[in-house]
Protein backbone atom coordinates (compact mmCIF):
# COMPACT_ATOMS: atom_id res chain seq x y z
CA UNK A 1 0.00 0.00 0.00
CA UNK A 2 1.24 3.54 -0.66
CA UNK A 3 1.98 5.78 1.93
CA UNK A 4 -0.55 8.31 0.47
CA UNK A 5 -3.49 5.44 0.65
CA UNK A 6 -2.08 4.51 4.21
CA UNK A 7 -2.36 8.41 5.37
CA UNK A 8 -5.77 8.72 3.47
CA UNK A 9 -6.99 5.52 5.11
CA UNK A 10 -6.17 6.59 8.78
CA UNK A 11 -7.71 9.75 8.52
CA UNK A 12 -10.73 9.02 6.97
CA UNK A 13 -11.39 5.77 9.51
CA UNK A 14 -10.78 8.41 12.30
CA UNK A 15 -12.93 10.48 10.40
CA UNK A 16 -11.45 13.94 12.08
CA UNK A 17 -8.20 15.36 11.28
CA UNK A 18 -7.29 17.58 15.15
CA UNK A 19 -4.73 20.25 14.15
CA UNK A 20 -2.92 22.67 16.44
CA UNK A 21 0.45 24.17 17.17
CA UNK A 22 2.15 25.64 20.38
CA UNK A 23 5.17 27.52 20.86
CA UNK A 24 6.11 25.85 23.79
CA UNK A 25 7.86 22.32 22.68
CA UNK A 26 6.76 20.57 26.20
CA UNK A 27 3.31 21.63 25.69
CA UNK A 28 3.34 20.43 22.17
CA UNK A 29 4.38 17.19 23.46
CA UNK A 30 2.10 16.96 26.08
CA UNK A 31 -1.11 17.51 23.85
CA UNK A 32 0.89 15.30 21.54
CA UNK A 33 0.60 12.47 24.15
CA UNK A 34 -2.66 13.45 25.40
CA UNK A 35 -5.05 12.98 21.86
CA UNK A 36 -2.78 9.68 21.14
CA UNK A 37 -4.09 8.38 24.28
CA UNK A 38 -7.32 9.29 23.26
CA UNK A 39 -7.36 7.21 20.21
CA UNK A 40 -5.94 9.78 17.72
CA UNK A 41 -3.81 7.75 14.78
CA UNK A 42 -3.14 10.97 12.00
CA UNK A 43 -2.18 14.56 13.77
CA UNK A 44 -1.28 18.27 11.69
CA UNK A 45 0.90 20.01 13.80
CA UNK A 46 0.75 23.64 11.70
CA UNK A 47 3.51 25.44 10.81
CA UNK A 48 3.15 28.56 12.27
CA UNK A 49 5.51 30.32 14.37
CA UNK A 50 9.46 29.87 14.32
CA UNK A 51 9.68 27.52 16.71
CA UNK A 52 7.37 24.67 14.40
CA UNK A 53 10.61 23.00 12.93
CA UNK A 54 12.22 22.61 15.72
CA UNK A 55 9.28 21.56 17.75
CA UNK A 56 8.26 18.90 15.15
CA UNK A 57 11.49 17.44 14.97
CA UNK A 58 10.92 16.85 18.76
CA UNK A 59 7.56 15.07 17.84
CA UNK A 60 9.04 12.78 15.52
CA UNK A 61 11.46 11.94 18.02
CA UNK A 62 9.08 11.08 20.46
CA UNK A 63 6.44 9.49 17.97
CA UNK A 64 9.24 7.09 17.02
CA UNK A 65 10.28 6.48 20.87
CA UNK A 66 6.41 6.19 22.22
CA UNK A 67 3.90 5.96 19.11
CA UNK A 68 5.08 3.86 16.48
CA UNK A 69 1.31 3.59 14.67
CA UNK A 70 0.95 7.53 14.84
CA UNK A 71 1.36 9.65 11.49
CA UNK A 72 2.55 13.65 12.07
CA UNK A 73 1.37 15.63 9.13
CA UNK A 74 2.55 19.43 8.84
CA UNK A 75 0.05 22.02 7.85
CA UNK A 76 0.53 25.56 6.69
CA UNK A 77 3.02 24.35 4.00
CA UNK A 78 2.83 27.62 2.12
CA UNK A 79 6.03 27.12 -0.23
CA UNK A 80 8.25 24.62 -1.45
CA UNK A 81 11.27 25.07 0.81
CA UNK A 82 8.65 24.77 3.77
CA UNK A 83 7.85 21.31 2.38
CA UNK A 84 11.44 20.40 1.46
CA UNK A 85 12.64 21.36 5.25
CA UNK A 86 9.79 19.10 6.77
CA UNK A 87 10.00 16.30 4.30
CA UNK A 88 14.02 16.30 6.11
CA UNK A 89 12.85 15.72 9.18
CA UNK A 90 10.19 12.77 8.26
CA UNK A 91 6.83 14.33 8.09
CA UNK A 92 4.11 11.69 7.00
CA UNK A 93 1.53 13.89 4.73
CA UNK A 94 1.46 18.14 4.01
CA UNK A 95 -1.75 20.71 4.41
CA UNK A 96 -2.03 24.13 3.24
CA UNK A 97 -4.47 26.76 3.62
CA UNK A 98 -4.46 27.04 -0.27
CA UNK A 99 -3.47 25.36 -3.46
CA UNK A 100 0.35 25.51 -3.72
CA UNK A 101 1.28 23.95 -7.33
CA UNK A 102 5.18 23.17 -6.76
CA UNK A 103 4.19 21.59 -3.66
CA UNK A 104 2.07 19.39 -5.48
CA UNK A 105 4.83 18.66 -7.72
CA UNK A 106 7.18 18.41 -5.07
CA UNK A 107 4.92 15.87 -2.65
CA UNK A 108 4.01 13.54 -5.72
CA UNK A 109 7.49 12.78 -6.75
CA UNK A 110 7.79 11.55 -3.02
CA UNK A 111 4.63 10.15 -3.08
CA UNK A 112 3.63 12.03 -0.23
CA UNK A 113 -0.16 12.61 0.78
CA UNK A 114 -0.71 17.10 -0.34
CA UNK A 115 -3.88 18.32 0.90
CA UNK A 116 -4.16 21.97 -0.52
CA UNK A 117 -6.87 24.20 1.19
CA UNK A 118 -9.58 25.09 -1.70
CA UNK A 119 -12.44 27.51 -1.50
CA UNK A 120 -13.67 27.20 -5.36
CA UNK A 121 -14.15 24.88 -8.21
CA UNK A 122 -11.47 26.45 -10.33
CA UNK A 123 -8.59 25.89 -7.22
CA UNK A 124 -10.27 21.97 -6.57
CA UNK A 125 -9.89 21.72 -10.59
CA UNK A 126 -6.38 22.71 -10.52
CA UNK A 127 -5.75 20.98 -7.50
CA UNK A 128 -7.17 17.57 -9.14
CA UNK A 129 -5.17 18.24 -12.25
CA UNK A 130 -1.95 18.06 -10.37
CA UNK A 131 -2.70 14.86 -9.26
CA UNK A 132 -4.29 15.68 -5.76
CA UNK A 133 -7.10 13.36 -4.51
CA UNK A 134 -7.50 14.71 -0.97
CA UNK A 135 -9.04 18.46 -0.62
CA UNK A 136 -9.27 20.84 2.45
CA UNK A 137 -12.13 22.99 2.39
CA UNK A 138 -11.05 26.23 3.63
CA UNK A 139 -12.32 27.74 5.56
CA UNK A 140 -14.89 25.59 6.18
CA UNK A 141 -17.33 27.77 7.89
CA UNK A 142 -17.68 30.53 5.29
CA UNK A 143 -17.99 27.86 2.84
CA UNK A 144 -20.18 25.53 4.53
CA UNK A 145 -22.09 22.03 3.93
CA UNK A 146 -24.31 23.69 1.13
CA UNK A 147 -21.08 24.36 -0.46
CA UNK A 148 -20.17 20.55 -0.59
CA UNK A 149 -23.68 19.23 -2.08
CA UNK A 150 -23.66 22.28 -4.31
CA UNK A 151 -19.98 21.00 -6.18
CA UNK A 152 -19.46 17.57 -5.07
CA UNK A 153 -21.02 15.50 -8.01
CA UNK A 154 -18.55 17.15 -10.27
CA UNK A 155 -16.06 15.60 -8.27
CA UNK A 156 -16.86 12.09 -7.95
CA UNK A 157 -13.39 11.00 -7.27
CA UNK A 158 -11.68 13.65 -4.33
CA UNK A 159 -11.63 13.51 -0.86
CA UNK A 160 -13.11 15.90 1.04
CA UNK A 161 -12.50 17.64 4.44
CA UNK A 162 -13.46 20.80 5.64
CA UNK A 163 -11.27 22.94 8.02
CA UNK A 164 -11.75 26.15 10.13
CA UNK A 165 -14.62 26.73 12.20
CA UNK A 166 -15.61 23.12 12.46
CA UNK A 167 -17.58 22.90 16.01
CA UNK A 168 -17.24 19.84 18.08
CA UNK A 169 -21.41 19.48 18.03
CA UNK A 170 -23.57 16.49 16.65
CA UNK A 171 -25.52 19.13 14.68
CA UNK A 172 -22.14 20.80 13.09
CA UNK A 173 -20.30 17.79 12.32
CA UNK A 174 -23.50 15.86 11.06
CA UNK A 175 -24.22 18.88 8.45
CA UNK A 176 -21.05 18.31 7.03
CA UNK A 177 -20.93 14.46 6.88
CA UNK A 178 -24.72 14.44 5.46
CA UNK A 179 -22.59 16.90 2.39
CA UNK A 180 -20.36 13.94 1.75
CA UNK A 181 -17.47 14.74 4.00
CA UNK A 182 -14.81 11.96 4.46
CA UNK A 183 -12.97 13.70 7.48
CA UNK A 184 -13.48 17.02 9.43
CA UNK A 185 -10.61 18.81 10.52
CA UNK A 186 -10.93 20.39 13.91
CA UNK A 187 -8.34 23.13 15.81
CA UNK A 188 -9.18 25.59 17.92
CA UNK A 189 -12.51 24.23 18.62
CA UNK A 190 -11.31 21.07 19.91
CA UNK A 191 -7.47 21.79 21.16
CA UNK A 192 -8.18 25.14 22.44
CA UNK A 193 -5.62 28.03 23.19
CA UNK A 194 -7.27 28.13 26.58
CA UNK A 195 -6.95 24.42 27.28
CA UNK A 196 -2.92 24.68 26.13
CA UNK A 197 -2.08 27.82 28.71
CA UNK A 198 -3.86 25.38 31.30
CA UNK A 199 -2.12 22.83 30.09
CA UNK A 200 -4.78 20.88 30.81
CA UNK A 201 -4.19 17.91 29.33
CA UNK A 202 -6.82 15.46 30.72
CA UNK A 203 -9.75 17.78 29.22
CA UNK A 204 -8.14 17.84 25.83
CA UNK A 205 -7.84 14.13 26.15
CA UNK A 206 -11.24 13.37 27.06
CA UNK A 207 -12.40 16.12 24.69
CA UNK A 208 -11.04 14.67 21.97
CA UNK A 209 -11.80 10.82 22.81
CA UNK A 210 -15.32 12.33 22.64
CA UNK A 211 -15.49 13.53 19.57
CA UNK A 212 -13.84 10.35 17.58
CA UNK A 213 -16.43 8.56 19.47
CA UNK A 214 -19.38 11.18 18.02
CA UNK A 215 -17.79 10.99 14.59
CA UNK A 216 -18.46 7.29 14.52
CA UNK A 217 -21.70 6.97 15.58
CA UNK A 218 -22.38 9.59 12.32
CA UNK A 219 -20.47 8.02 10.15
Amino acid sequence: MSNIQKVTDAIVKQGMLPLYFNADENVTIEVLRAIYKAGVKAVEYTSRGDAALSNFKKMVEVRNAEMPDLLLGIGTIKNLQQAEEYFAVGADFYISPGFVPEVAAYLRSKEVLYSPGCMTPSEIIAAENAGVKFIKLFPGNMLGPEFLSGIKDIFPKLLFMPTGGVDTTRENIEGWYKAGVSAVGMGSKLISKQLMADKDYATIETETRKVLELIQTIK
